[in-house]
């Protein structure tokens, strides 16, 4: 037992209100730390990988699309959701990045986990740094477009900085990887 379990809350109950194809949300009667009772709205989520892949000369292949909820095209770096819970995450990165880009990797360093918004969400996204690109032919999905353009990854992290860049996974992949390259 460590000092915060007592900031512990228990499920006494869950039931499910929507199942979707990327989204399952559930009501759950939960028991408070104090011994009341309350209610906690949760989407429970695969999980999902986002890759940061570096070029040679130190730019970031990002990619533009639009978003439906926030009404914009924005720029992410390739991401994208597990295919079952007990997928592999490296493999499901390996996966993304050549379906989203056409591209694949030598090296694959992981730069952790990120929870986008632990609150109201039990997704856990892992974020990789990919190195020693080779470029191939994209697998886009039916629904899916987007474009693909090589970004310094200083200038990127200038963006992200000045709010330019708004989406939370590319924000912390982007940071993540400069800071470990030590830029």
């Amino acid at each position: 037992m460590n000092e915060y379990d007592i900031l512990k809350e228990t499920c006494l109950h869950s039931e499910p209100i929507f199942d979707g194809v990327v989204l399952h949300v559930y009501k759950d009667d939960i028991r408070l730390p104090n011994g009341h009772e309350s209610t906690r709205e949760v989407i429970r989520h695969l999980g999902a990988v986002a890759i940061v892949p570096l070029t040679d000369d130190g730019k970031v292949i990002m990619e533009r699309q639009f978003r439906y909820p926030v009404d914009a095209v924005i720029s992410e770096i390739p991401a994208g959701k597990l295919d079952s819970l007990g997928e592999d995450r490296l493999d499901a990165a390996k996966r993304e990045l050549r379906e989203e880009t056409g591209i694949t990797a030598d090296e694959w360093i992981n730069l952790g986990d990120y929870h986008p918004s632990a609150a109201y969400t039990d997704e856990r996204l892992t974020i990789y740094l990919a190195r020693g690109l080779h470029r191939g032919q994209q697998e886009l999905d039916e629904d899916e477009f987007l474009h693909l353009e090589e970004i310094p990854l200083n200038r990127l992290v200038d963006l992200v900085m000045d709010g330019t860049i708004t989406d939370g996974k590319t924000q912390i992949g982007l940071l993540k990887a400069a800071r470990y390259l030590g830029k």
